[in-house]
């Protein structure tokens, strides 16, 4: 497999994809990536999305659902992927510039306008379920915006096994791949953000072991994986797990901790080796239903910018810590 070729081809994409390129694998001066990070805000994807931004900072007129949105859309359509919280999670992924006037000025009108379906919270206080209030944790860190308050009920929200589950609510006692994986990452970046608190980082640490007990995808009572679809090679991230999504994650906080990679997740690093194409790339696997303001990939099958960005960022930081 020609590395060379892979690198030309994702320097080749999108903007978002580029300079992550630049500073992840290609390890150039933060003065070289730096303007293409900051073309975000003017090209490509994230210009895409950011021209569908409501006038009052919104996406779709809503915080979880489009305005209006019903239940007899959904059963046929799908969940829908445009409102303000799947954007804001794109925006963090593709780069934006957390400091630049636009997002300034979005943070802001979120604030003063947003509200959650489920009961009118506002946006930058979090609601009720796990998953949401961690991808919401994320976005805020990422954007400057004070989010300890939900931080601090995150960490009281941690079940007996060590992790998060969207259902404690209505009484489950088990944790899930997906809460967890959404938690964990808005927690790393509250921790890139602000350094943490002794108990944010405690709480990291348990939803992390709850992981690598299981190997990243495997049911700790039997070894058997959990769930076919956390082995499917995913893109965007939604809320749904994958163990590529999880890898990345053990990726940026070995990255931020200065630690080498848990042994553990040796088997999902074999897997993910395995899962590359003859061509160096990483192919879209499947990618969920629902309305979208457009897509990023040529389709299921095909080689993939942001998994194939992903993926070898993982093999190359794994192969630097763990030599065969």
């Amino acid at each position: 497999m020609d590395r060379n070729r892979t690198i030309a081809w994702l320097a080749d994409s999108d903007p978002s994809i580029r300079w992550q390129l630049m500073c992840d694998l290609l390890d150039e001066p933060e003065s070289e990536w730096m303007p293409v990070r900051a073309s975000v805000e003017t090209a490509g994807w994230g210009a895409q999305l950011l021209s569908h931004q409501d006038e009052d900072g919104q996406w779709a007129g809503g915080a979880f659902l489009p305005r209006g949105f019903t239940g007899k859309e959904w059963q046929e359509e799908g969940q829908p992927w445009t409102a303000t919280c799947w954007a804001l999670q794109h925006l963090r992924e593709f780069g934006l510039d957390p400091a630049s006037p636009r997002a300034r000025r979005m943070v802001e009108l979120i604030r003063d306008n947003s509200r959650w379906d489920h009961d009118g919270q506002a946006y930058w206080e979090g609601e009720v379920e796990e998953c949401i209030n961690g991808r919401t944790v994320a976005a805020g860190a990422y954007f400057g915006v004070d989010v300890s308050a939900i931080v601090d009920r995150l960490v009281t929200e941690i079940q007996p096994d060590g992790g998060w589950n969207c259902e404690r609510c209505n009484g489950s006692q088990r944790s899930s791949f997906d809460s967890t994986i959404n938690v964990l990452e808005g927690l790393l970046e509250f921790e890139r953000a602000s350094g943490g608190t002794a108990a944010s980082r405690a709480a990291r640490e348990s939803g992390e072991e709850y992981l690598l007990r299981r190997q990243l995808s495997r049911r700790l009572s039997t070894g058997d994986t959990a769930c076919d679809r956390f082995l499917r090679l995913q893109s965007p991230n939604r809320w749904s797990y994958t163990v590529l999504r999880a890898l990345d994650y053990f990726r940026a906080a070995s990255v931020l901790a200065g630690a080498a990679p848990d042994e553990r997740l040796s088997e999902a690093v074999t897997y993910l080796r395995e899962r590359q194409s003859a061509d160096g790339t990483w192919p879209l696997d499947w990618k969920e239903n629902g309305r979208v303001w457009f897509e990023m990939d040529k389709g299921i099958g095909q080689p993939s910018p942001w998994i194939t960005l992903r993926a070898l960022r993982v093999v190359e930081w794994w192969n630097r810590h763990m030599p065969e």
